[in-house]
């Protein structure tokens, strides 16, 4: 077991605004207010922080890896702007037809993080908007943590009878994270 401390946490709708449209390119791509910062926060207290992202945009064709590529280095150098850093970034680049093992509902991405990392992701949080983000931490006992951003009120309200806690965006999250620990 690695004794290091990770939080995954999803990308469009938790750490930047999500857009029905996709986020398909660099200037589209905007840091919901407080993310950045509540990243940081994690990382002051010790904790590498992990991205798990369905990028579907790339298997639909609205845009390319390059693209993806330029948009997470914005998104690195805005966080190191606020004195934070994302370890890593695992992402399936999948049309949901493709029937991949990565697309969250499915534990691919967590899976590959454990094999090379070769730590467990049970027991760990991850931050997501969606349904299928909340699955995927509970397919692998890791603990899910539901913001009200992007999908996320959407999420809330199509499942109340969900059994985990809601904030209200990723700051909100990261403090209840930093209390727990």
């Amino acid at each position: 077991m690695n004794p290091e401390k990770y939080v995954f946490l999803d990308r469009d709708g938790v750490i930047n605004h999500d857009s029905d449209d996709y986020i398909k390119s660099p200037d589209e791509w905007l840091p919901i207010n407080g993310s950045l910062e509540a990243i940081a926060l994690l990382n002051q207290h010790g904790f590498k922080v992990v991205v798990i992202s369905n990028q579907s945009g790339i298997g639909r064709g609205y845009y390319s890896l390059e693209t993806l590529s330029e948009i997470h280095q914005k998104m690195h150098k805005l966080l190191a702007e606020k004195g934070g850093k994302i370890e890593a970034v695992y992402f399936c680049p999948h049309a949901p037809t493709d029937n991949c093992n990565c697309r969250k509902p499915k534990t691919g991405l967590l899976e590959l993080f454990s094999l090379q990392h070769k730590s467990s992701v049970a027991n760990l949080f991850f931050v997501g908007d969606s349904l299928s983000d909340i699955q995927t931490a509970q397919a692998v006992a890791a603990l899910p943590l539901l913001v009200k951003t992007g999908k996320g009120l959407k999420t809330f309200a199509d499942n109340p009878d969900l059994d985990i806690p809601v904030f209200e965006n990723l700051y909100d999250a990261t403090k209840f994270i930093l209390q727990a620990t």
